[in-house]
């Protein structure tokens, strides 16, 4: 699998991840790493668990987000 946004421009590289939300291939060079914090349903309620999960996800799905 080759990096969406460098064969968008392209470049021909080597995919090292897939985002997490649309699912594109990511180079190192485009790649973002957020925490995201993991909730599970216990009784009524919602517990928070540490440590934060890491997620990986493109540029335009990072920027969308913040």
């Amino acid at each position: 699998m080759n990096c969406y946004e460098c064969r968008s421009g392209g470049r021909t590289t080597a995919a090292i991840a897939v985002c997490s939300r649309c699912h594109v291939g990511m180079c190192p060079e485009h790649l973002r790493i957020e925490a995201e914090l993991v909730h599970e349903p216990r009784g009524m309620g919602q517990v928070t668990q540490g440590p934060e999960a890491r997620r990986a996800l493109c540029e335009v799905c990072a920027r969308a987000e913040s």
